[in-house]
Formats: C-alpha cells, structure tokens, sequence
C-alpha cells in the first residue's frame, strides 16, 4: 500500500525527468548555454570534445541535459546519443553567417533520424549581445524552419552572456513537457503558440503553413 501511496504521490508532486541534447556546430556557445542555464552564470568554457553533461532543475522538472561538441570530426557521433531524448536545443551563432548553410546542413541531416522522429525542437539564435546579429526571423528563413512538417519546433534570439531569451526558453521547454503538445503533428503551424510574445527577449518566429 505504502509503495502505491509513494507512486501517486511521485505522479503528482515529483520531479519529471525530462532528457535534452543541446547540439550546434562549434564556436555556436552551447556550453555557456548550459551552464548559464544550470548556475545562472557566465563561466569560461573550452571548445568541447566528446560531451557535458548537467541537470538543470526548472519548474518542478530535472533536464538532464547532454551538451555535445560541435566540430567537424564529432558531429557524425550525435547519432549516439539520440535514443530517447525528449527535446533538441539546436544552438546558431547568430553572427556567423558564413557558416549559417553548415548549421542548416547538419540540422537537417540531424532531424533525418528516426530516433529523433518525435523530439522536440528549439532553435537558440545565440549572441544577440553582439553587432550584426541576425534576428530570429532571419535564422528561421536561413534555415528553412518554415518548411519542416511533422515537427514542433520554436525559435528565440537569446544571449549565454546577458541571460536574455533564456527563462523564455525555459519555459518553452517546461509547457511541451507537461503535455503542450505531441510530436506527432501534421505541420509546424502549433507550434506557433509557444510562448507568447509581450517579451522582448523571446521573438519566437511563427511558422507560415
């Protein structure tokens, strides 16, 4: 009886553990993300080989959150690390545009995979700190997220270094979690709900059917 009582009090009050992939070629600021996210501070970060990974505790839920490295040699081992995994924080430098058709190629490539088929997906465009950032919208267009169907998917303009767009994120996440939607849906266009947009930081873009 008392283990009975223990999982319906578990249900209801407990922790939801929730597992997150934040993925994005190198020099994108995945990692200040991370720990931005899990400390609420800046630290100094090197370039990632093989992975990190931390919990990050939020509205009652527990990301366990998988921060992969993003150079040219350890993309192809993303795959790995797919199975089971709830949502994907795919991270842009949003000044890089250079390299902004790498990171559409890999994010595609990325949602290609079976093991990611009802995952979630949050695009971060990064360093809004700094000049010539792109917008949001822009990112969106570059990467052809209005073309994506049969996914949920959302974008904010954020900075790892100001914080800005990051609770927004957060809160993104924790709504999907508690059952804002399924994975299973015939376009893009739901997620256009997510989170609303009073706020300055968030910006998410809405997907056009």
């Amino acid at each position: 009886m008392g283990a009975i009582f223990s999982s319906i009090f578990q249900r209801l009050w407990g922790s939801k553990e929730v597992r997150i992939l934040i993925l994005g070629i190198d020099g994108a600021g995945k990692t200040t993300i991370l720990y931005r996210l899990q400390i609420g501070e800046v630290v100094t970060t090197i370039p990632t080989i093989g992975f990190n990974v931390e919990t990050v505790s939020y509205k009652n839920i527990k990301f366990q959150v998988w921060d992969l490295g993003g150079q040219t040699s350890i993309r192809p081992y993303w795959r790995c690390y797919y199975q089971n995994t709830d949502a994907v924080i795919y991270v842009i430098d949003s000044t890089d545009r250079d390299r902004l058709s790498i990171s559409k190629d890999e994010l595609l490539s990325m949602l290609q995979e079976e093991e990611l088929r009802t995952a979630k997906l949050m695009v971060l465009a990064n360093k809004q700190d700094l000049k010539g950032a792109m917008s949001a919208a822009e990112v969106s267009e570059a990467l052809g997220l209005t073309e994506l169907r049969g996914r949920q998917w959302t974008i904010f303009k954020c900075s790892a270094i100001t914080g800005e767009g990051l609770t927004e994120s957060l809160d993104w996440l924790a709504t999907q979690v508690h059952g804002g939607g399924s994975g299973n849906v015939a376009g893009p266009a739901v997620v256009a709900a997510a989170p609303a947009v009073p706020v300055a930081a968030a910006e998410p873009v809405a997907p056009v059917k």
